[in-house]
């Protein structure tokens, strides 16, 4: 902590944290090379927290004498598990200018680390994630893994309207001063943590840097996919409601405002946000009860149909607000176009799945209903919006 101090009133630092749970198998090599990294290349200040989340191996002994061996390293153990848990109590009491997280078995290359901090010390930007999905990125993984993140992120901005491109990688970093602002309204302490901070800092227009990223899968990861897309999907919809509910209202200066939404559509995006999940998951349990009975492709279509009027004089209300009965059989029929494109979408999906993999699973179809389902959404959002309910082309439309 010393030498940190010194650095300190010579340049800004940065705490780079390393959430563990049972990693004495990658500890002592990940942060022996992350060590290496920072104090031959980096140019600032820096910080190691290893934040050990209660782990019942050698992990937590090993982290001590680390942190002992190492100077500018040090171990803080928590009582109970979540990486969100550990972010939030090592970040809120950090002194550091920028404070940053990556997993332990840094699957990120490293160089990519100060393109991702710069941006913030030099007031740039206010958070910074790594992302495997750009054009510049390198990534080596198991299409397993690389379908369902895909999924989660295009379901992200096809509902929630994002405009990040990967909030899954784990390598990420925020201003201090920011982090202070946001950490409260964050309320997951698992993995839909960091998701869920940087949906508050879109709401709030602060400044988000991409870095594309060279990536390589690790693959004795712990993660429970299934767990979490369970508790991704249920955060995302509590999000959209207390976003719809304007319960989330946070003090971000004015000077760090991007350029606004177009009129409107900030309300809108909200609305149909919780109108698509809703619809998403009739759609979903109608597909798996008629899937005990018929195709695939068959029940996909049945379950979609039934959702698609619902879906249209839903958003007709409260999305676009729209009320009476003028032009509403033209808008459910212009509404259908987007029903086509959605059924053509997730039958594709469908139909390249049984291609790809004779006798898929019902999850693996699940999971390309989802995906499919998540393009047509963004495709009828732009629909509605552009088509159907434009105000120059409704005289009921209300801006």
């Amino acid at each position: 902590m010393s030498q940190m101090t010194a650095e300190r009133s010579a340049s800004p630092v940065v705490e780079v944290v390393v959430p563990v749970y049972n990693e004495q198998r990658v500890l002592d090599d990940s942060i022996r090379r992350l060590h290496d990294y920072l104090a031959t290349t980096f140019p600032y200040g820096y910080l190691i927290t290893i934040a050990d989340n209660d782990s019942t191996d050698g992990t937590w002994p090993l982290a001590v004498d680390l942190a002992c061996d190492l100077p500018n390293v040090r171990a803080v153990r928590l009582e109970k598990k979540g990486r969100g848990r550990a972010l939030r109590r090592v970040w809120a009491d950090s002194d550091a200018d920028v404070v940053a997280y990556m997993d332990v078995d840094l699957s990120t290359d490293l160089n990519a680390f100060l393109p991702l901090v710069a941006p913030l010390l030099s007031g740039h930007s206010d958070l910074a994630i790594g992302t495997r999905l750009s054009r510049g990125s390198n990534v080596t993984r198991g299409a397993k893994r690389e379908f369902i993140s895909r999924g989660y992120n295009l379901l992200l901005r096809s509902t929630l309207g994002v405009r990040f491109s990967d909030a899954q990688c784990g390598f990420k970093a925020v201003r201090a001063d920011v982090a202070q602002v946001l950490l409260p309204a964050v309320e997951d302490e698992e993995w839909f943590f960091d998701t869920e901070l940087l949906l508050l800092a879109e709401q709030h227009g602060l400044r988000i840097h991409e870095v594309p990223v060279d990536w390589v899968d690790d693959p004795d990861s712990r993660v429970d996919i299934l767990r979490t897309a369970r508790d991704d999907l249920r955060g995302m919809v509590r999000v959209a409601r207390k976003t719809l509910s304007g319960a989330a209202r946070l003090p971000i200066p004015e000077k760090v405002q991007q350029a606004r939404l177009p009129a409107g559509m900030a309300r809108q995006l909200s609305s149909f946000a919780i109108v698509g999940l809703i619809s998403t998951f009739v759609h979903l349990l109608l597909y798996m009860g008629l899937r005990t009975v018929m195709a695939a492709v068959a029940a996909n279509g049945l379950a979609l149909a039934a959702t698609a009027v619902a879906n249209t004089a839903a958003n007709r209300r409260f999305t676009f607000l729209v009320t009476g009965r003028a032009r509403a059989v033209r808008h459910q029929l212009q509404g259908g176009i987007a029903f086509l494109v959605g059924l053509v979408l997730s039958t594709g999906g469908l139909a390249l799945l049984h291609l790809l993999v004779p006798g898929p699973s019902t999850h693996a179809e699940l999971s390309a209903v989802v995906v499919a389902n998540g393009l047509a959404t963004l495709v009828r959002f732009l629909l509605l919006r552009a088509w159907v309910f434009n105000p120059r082309r409704s005289l009921e439309a209300v801006g």
